[in-house]
């Protein structure tokens, strides 16, 4: 904590001279007497035009962080100063595979006249009376000591005829609540008071409120009853997370629910802090082009010589992703899309088709391996250690659950029983009898099942075909997984009858035929689940509120801000794009995916069973039963894994332990004991908002922390870190480099059933079953439009952080302590990369590389395709 009485060393200076007497020294660990003080600085802008703001229009003024002025109760407050233009360094970003992208940063420079009285600057006041806003990144100050204090800033400033405000930012360094210095501590509190909303007006381009709100804007209504969605969130019918609260008008069609703004314009209300940067912007917007070039040429080369809408065969669609467009379709543009798009977008994919740049580049998976897709081992490895490893479970532990452990098959919720046959099953158990792989822990399932059952009937009367489906898998000796059966089943005449069919694997003839459209429809499941579920609901809706109230409760200089913030970077902008573009009535996912409108009611069902202490990856695991706990003081996770060579769980684990370690040391430093948890003022605001507003439908829940212990503050925030940084990775990036690309793999939806034996369809199925597998999959266009979203989700952005590299070079929190500690922290990620490394390379780890031999890099903190998002905190595009 600084002292509130001003030392009697030195005055802070950033770079000091004196106005009014000469200073011989001004490095002179003891003040002189002087009238008045210089003190410089910089500032480092992100340029959003061509033109530099002119310095004149924007002004600074200091706040001291030590010493009070009596007359206000704050710290002292300089003059105001002028900024002046210093230099701009053009910043080139080509590593890491992220396409090279050339920031130009503009340096200003200011001179500040303080008494010397004035004490170490601890904050400014920026007032921008330009026109236009600008991206402030940073600001420094110097000390007499030479010790320099950063601002990290990464705000746009808005002219204050739009704010109304000067904009305040806080130093590095970082308070407890009880420890602010007296000339900071009202400072503090009004800067949170600007930022809460009161859930009224309208909120406007330029405000920083951060207010909940439902769900409410998903449909519009106004356009028709096909585009009703209900308001999800405040009902038992329809819980949800809230997100920001935007406050525009409500539709003509009911008080309740909001006006959805233009798509094309992304110009959906976010709080300011909360907007992408201005190269992030320009990423959005050049990816956008890419994916609706990519989208166009694939829809338009098809329409002049296209007999059907379907594909024809398997080369056909493999032609479509590897080959490069050389169409010229700007008449089609012209003709189609200038009432949909703003004309500078029309100008920019008119040019970027004319030079014919644009393509899908061909996924690594069929590069290596054009027919791995089709092999069953290659299906049971995805399910493990492909593109969505989180979803599958020990069946052991399910029929647990359901106190079945002697009971085969499984059962739904109304007891109505799975029609797999246990005599069958044996037979594949490569010796195994099935009460004796159950007990191993051999029997695994991939169960889309009880969640889907009650919306088969209306999914499927708006021109998709889709089932619930179980798969079955068994372990093999060598680590692998074997499929054993898909169950695909149907609504029956009630909720306690089903329509089975049962479906194994099998090398030729019609049954493998029926078997490789079986697995379709299981992937079809998984997609959904994947894309909704997994990434939409359990990434992103979660972790908003969690947001919110991050900036409503916490300062940015308590530590819990400081540490969480770079993880929530960009997310809230892109839960705001999603709503707009993705999850809306008639947006891309309603239109992709088999569940079509249900799609998010589905998710609200899915949000009922969530609970935030499953979400880390030791308890995630052992819900699923793919470990137990492990009491075993040595072991750091608590667990033990029952699978020796799932890729994901391994790497995980290590990754969890080190970001748990590094996050209890961060708090030990601040917190000495569990008093200090509960007397925070601050942390506990935080925690109760977050459990009975920000997910206020699950409040009532006795799953929740209580936020009284350091060990349950330390799971918390381990939990969120995990989920918004490698969870995040693991689900998101790996749809493209794995399978993201080839829809013939990864279908979203059906358009046909499996036919039954006898009927037309299913003469028209054994006369050409590859046609008949072409009709099954979604339309051309569709496919397209997956290939293209698939490539916006998942391309690296100019600005990702990566957790190996989250620190700036700067230091983004002034303790030199937490900062030697994180270095120790990026040394064990760097170790953890070393191991990845070595066990892709074992042979007898076959999950990692499968058939296509892609070395398992989902989890190697330092690449781009493993994220922390690849792992990075930062968001890089939409969902």
């Amino acid at each position: 904590m600084e002292a509130t009485k001003r030392p009697s060393s030195c005055i802070s200076k950033w770079q000091y001279s004196s106005t009014k007497s000469k200073i011989v020294n001004n490095f002179n660990p003891v003040c002189q007497a002087v009238q008045k003080l210089t003190l410089k600085g910089k500032f480092l802008i992100i340029l959003d035009q061509k033109k530099s703001v002119p310095g004149k229009f924007i002004s600074v003024q200091i706040y001291s962080g030590t010493e009070v002025d009596p007359n206000t109760g704050k710290g002292w407050l300089s003059e105001k100063a002028y900024f002046k233009e210093c230099g701009s360094k053009n910043h080139h970003h080509g590593k890491d595979n992220v396409e090279d992208t050339q920031t130009k940063i503009k340096t200003y420079k200011v001179k500040v006249h303080v008494d010397s009285h004035f004490g170490t600057p601890r904050a400014f006041l920026i007032q921008n009376k330009h026109k236009k806003k600008f991206y402030l990144l940073s600001a420094s100050i110097e000390t007499c000591t030479n010790r320099i204090i950063h601002f990290d800033c990464n705000s746009w400033i808005y002219s204050i005829k739009k704010t109304k405000f000067d904009r305040l930012f806080f130093s590095n360094r970082c308070y407890l609540p009880s420890q602010t210095p007296r000339a900071l501590l009202e400072l503090r509190n009004e800067e949170l008071d600007k930022l809460k909303g009161n859930g009224t007006g309208e909120r406007i381009e330029g405000d920083r409120v951060y207010d909940y709100d439902y769900y409410n804007d998903l449909g519009d209504p106004d356009k028709g009853l096909e585009h009703f969605r209900p308001i999800l969130g405040g009902s038992r019918l329809y819980p949800y997370p809230r997100r920001v609260r935007t406050g525009r008008k409500h539709s003509t069609a009911g008080p309740s629910t909001e006006i959805r703004p233009q798509a094309t314009k992304f110009d959906i209300y976010v709080p300011s802090d909360e907007i992408f940067s201005p190269n992030k912007l320009k990423d959005l917007k050049s990816n956008s082009i890419n994916a609706i070039v990519h989208l166009l040429s694939s829809k338009t080369e098809s329409l002049p010589q296209q007999s059907s809408r379907s594909f024809q065969s398997f080369e056909e669609i493999l032609g479509m992703i590897s080959s490069n467009r050389n169409q010229t379709i700007e008449g089609w543009i012209r003709d189609n899309l200038k009432k949909l798009v703003p004309n500078d977008y029309l100008k920019e994919i008119t040019h970027a088709i004319k030079e014919n740049h644009q393509h899908v580049p061909t996924t690594q998976i069929i590069y290596e391996n054009e027919w791995a897709w089709n092999d069953d081992m290659e299906f049971g490895r995805q399910i493990l250690a492909g593109t969505h490893p989180v979803r599958i479970q020990c069946l052991m532990v399910i029929l647990q659950k359901e106190k079945l452990m002697n009971t085969f098959p499984p059962q739904n919720k109304y007891g109505v029983q799975s029609s797999i046959e246990q005599s069958i099953i044996e037979q594949m158990l490569e010796g195994w009898a099935l009460t004796q792989a159950l007990e191993q822990g051999r029997i695994f399932m991939l169960d889309h099942h009880d969640y889907l059952m009650p919306y088969l009937n209306r999914i499927n009367a708006n021109g998709v075909c889709a089932y619930a489906s179980r798969t079955l898998l068994f372990l093999r000796s060598d680590g692998m997984l074997k499929p054993l059966t898909i169950e695909l089943s149907l609504p029956g005449p009630s909720l306690a009858l089903e329509v089975h069919r049962i479906f194994l694997p099998s090398k030729q003839g019609t049954q493998a035929a029926l078997w490789q459209l079986a697995k379709a429809h299981v992937l079809a499941n998984e997609a959904f689940y994947h894309l909704l579920v997994s990434h939409w609901l359990y990434t992103h809706a979660v972790v908003e509120p969690f947001i919110i109230a991050t900036k409503r409760r916490l300062s940015v200089m308590h530590p819990i801000h400081k540490i969480l913030n770079p993880h929530f970077k960009d997310t809230m902008h892109i839960n705001a794009l999603t709503r707009l573009i993705l999850i809306n009535s008639g947006g891309i996912l309603e239109k992709l995916l088999f569940p079509g409108e249900t799609c998010m009611q589905i998710t609200c069902d899915l949000y009922k069973d969530w609970k935030f202490t499953e979400q880390g990856l030791p308890a995630d695991l052992i819900k699923r039963g793919m470990a137990v706990e492990d009491t075993d003081e040595n072991n750091p996770t608590g667990i033990q894994l029952l699978m020796l060579d799932y890729p994901y769980a391994i790497e995980g684990l290590e990754i969890w332990t080190a970001i748990k370690s590094w996050v209890n040391d961060f708090c030990s430093l601040f917190y000495k004991d569990d008093e200090a948890i509960i007397a925070d003022v601050e942390l506990q605001a935080w925690w109760s908002e977050i459990r009975f507003i920000g997910h206020g439908d699950n409040h009532n829940e006795t799953w929740w922390y209580q936020m009284t212990t350091l060990s349950n503050l330390v799971e918390a925030l381990t939990t969120l870190i995990w989920i918004a940084s490698a969870r995040q990775a693991v689900i998101n990036h790996q749809k493209r480099t794995q399978n993201g690309n080839y829809q013939t793999y990864y279908p979203t939806l059906c358009k046909k059933f499996i036919p039954l034996e006898g009927t037309v369809e299913f003469g028209e199925f054994l006369k050409d079953p590859d046609k008949f597998f072409m009709k099954m999959l979604p339309y051309r266009f569709e496919i397209s439009l997956g290939l293209a979203l698939v490539n916006l989700l998942s391309k690296n952005a100019y600005d990702e952080v990566y957790l190996l590299r989250c620190q700036p070079s700067h230091g983004w929190i002034d303790n030199e302590i937490v900062q030697n500690r994180f270095a120790e922290f990026k040394e064990e990620l760097k170790e953890i990369q070393i191991r990845i490394l070595q066990r892709n390379k074992d042979p007898k780890l076959k999950n990692r590389r499968g058939s296509a031999k892609i070395d398992h890099n989902i989890l190697y903190p330092k690449m781009p395709s493993s994220g922390s998002r690849r792992w990075n905190h930062g968001k890089r595009s939409v969902l």
